[in-house]
């Protein structure tokens, strides 16, 4: 089975983008625990006060999907809806390998 990448860069209200990194970067430690979840970086634009970019690796698509479903992941979105303004650019991928990504 394929893995699964998902790269993308969001928008935070303005003035917000600090506030809504922590609460991904907490969104980190929740993910440490979920087996299928390889990668999850968050990541600041310095040219783009209010971006934000996240880069996902999974064991699977369906992995991914599935933990859109976990209690976790509902409450972190819920809690970061109203920070977001949206998403300008989403990216999915086939990652092959590489540091942190295991077979």
């Amino acid at each position: 089975m394929a893995k699964f990448g998902l790269s993308g860069k969001m928008m935070a209200q303005p003035g917000k983008r600090d506030e809504l990194a922590t609460l991904l970067l907490e969104a980190t430690a929740a993910m440490k625990d979920v087996k299928d979840c390889q990668v999850y970086i968050v990541s600041v634009l310095p040219e783009e006060p209010d971006a934000i970019w996240i880069t996902e690796v999974w064991s699977s698509a369906e992995a991914h999907q599935a933990s859109l479903a976990l209690d976790t992941t509902r409450a972190m979105i819920q809690r970061a809806k109203p920070l977001i303004a949206g998403f300008e650019q989403q990216i999915r991928h086939v990652p092959l390998g590489g540091i942190g990504v295991t077979p």
